[in-house]
């Protein structure tokens, strides 16, 4: 081999090194640290450029169109975790879909081992009533004690566990 083949070879083996040490150095510090949350705010996409009134209005029928700022009575307005290491976080339901898992782009980035990246999400549906979807997780989501297939509706105060977090809709 010649020299410069050589060269080249030492460089790229340190350049991969260092680059095993810097991802384990990441690594490290996220378990000792944990992820960072971050506030969002209500975010449009490009696509729908529309003020949201004319996306509502032409998105729902006339006879299931509401006041804006108004649910029906007896909606959920708020996600509570009631049980594992967030107890006591509160989302407020404002239409939008709610993700969980341990990615950290999810709405609710859950600090569990028996949770998946992207393990559940609950969006609410034409009606008004909120629907939780598990996304093929490997551990599964349970509502009420009953495993989930399918888009399941949840009840109000319904338990639904990811691992050790129980999530509840409350009023």
């Amino acid at each position: 081999m010649s020299e410069l083949t050589l060269t080249v070879m030492r460089l790229g083996f340190l350049a991969v090194l260092w680059l095993f040490v810097i991802v384990a150095v990441q690594v490290i510090r996220s378990d000792l640290f944990g992820t960072r949350v971050t506030q969002r705010g209500s975010r449009r996409t490009a696509t729908d450029a529309r003020p949201p009134q004319a996306r509502q209005t032409a998105a729902a029928p006339p006879q299931q169109r509401q006041q804006p700022g108004r649910q029906r009575r007896g909606a959920p307005t708020k996600l509570v975790v009631s049980e594992g290491t967030l107890t006591g976080t509160t989302v407020a339901l404002q239409g939008q879909t709610i993700t969980l898992g341990r990615a950290h782009d999810s709405t609710i980035v859950l600090d569990d081992d028996y949770a998946s990246s992207r393990h559940a999400r609950i969006y609410p549906d034409r009606d008004g009533q909120w629907i939780v979807e598990d996304l093929g997780s490997t551990n599964g989501t349970y509502l009420d004690r009953t495993r989930l297939t399918t888009p399941t509706p949840v009840p109000l105060g319904a338990p639904i566990r990811i691992g050790k977090t129980v999530i509840e809709l409350r009023k």
